[in-house]
């Protein structure tokens, strides 16, 4: 009988390199396409992101171009039944602030509001309007835990903005006049002039108010009416 001949068996290690070479390639291949991918979906939301602004970027304080080096603003309160508050406005301490109040006193803005919260001992707060319409814009509040130097302490006489507590940024009409001095408001709120005239008035509004809760707050009967704000210019030496 003939004999088969063997055929040589192919070379299984040879292969078994070539299999895993082959492997490693296509892992490479697939961990690039995946980066390439993962870049390119990176760069899209990026394209519409909008631009990123400065958290709580410092706003620009308005030029007094109508004050002389030693000319301040001051605003004269006139309070029916009870007289007249001078007030002098410190537009280098406070300039955002001042330019503020001037702008609404000018435009006849207190004429007729109230003060609304009276606390003995405290503070007389007026400026609100009920009318939307009405309400100006919020400014910044240029105290210091605000990012804002203002050296101003919250002494008897001293004048400020209110604002909702927990937004540095929401004073807009809204203004109160320290009966009694406390500096715990220092750094949080705009001081921004000092009663030179009329704290007897003060006094007497404080005194005489008949608050209906602990927050001050007085009946819409009872409220001191704003006669009216003017604005005058005088040179302190």
């Amino acid at each position: 009988m003939s004999q088969k001949k063997k055929t040589k068996p192919q070379n299984n290690k040879n292969m078994s390199k070539k299999a895993k070479k082959q492997s490693t390639s296509d892992r490479v291949w697939t961990v690039i396409m995946i980066i390439v991918c993962v870049a390119l979906i990176g760069l899209a939301i990026y394209a519409v992101l909008p631009e990123k602004t400065p958290e709580n970027p410092k706003v620009e304080a308005p030029k007094f171009d109508e004050l002389s080096e030693n000319q301040y603003y001051f605003a004269t309160i006139e309070v029916y039944d009870y007289g007249t508050i001078k007030v002098q406005l410190d537009h280098k301490e406070a300039p955002i602030t001042v330019a503020n109040f001037v702008k609404l006193a000018k435009d006849n803005f207190y004429e007729g509001l109230t003060f609304h919260r009276i606390m003995e001992g405290f503070m007389m707060q007026g400026g609100r309007t009920s009318i939307p319409e009405k309400m100006p814009e919020a400014i910044v509040g240029e105290f210091s835990s605000n990012g804002y130097e203002n050296n101003i302490s919250h002494k008897r006489g001293v004048i400020s903005m209110a604002r909702s507590g927990n937004n540095n940024d929401s004073a807009s009409s809204q203004f109160f006049i320290m009966h009694k001095t406390n500096t715990n408001l220092d750094g949080y709120y705009a001081a921004f002039g000092y009663v030179v005239e009329g704290l007897d008035v003060v006094d007497m509004i404080c005194e005489n108010a008949e608050p209906t809760d602990d927050n001050g707050t007085i009946d819409q009967l009872n409220q001191p009416v704003i006669e009216n704000i003017t604005i005058s210019i005088e040179t302190v030496s």
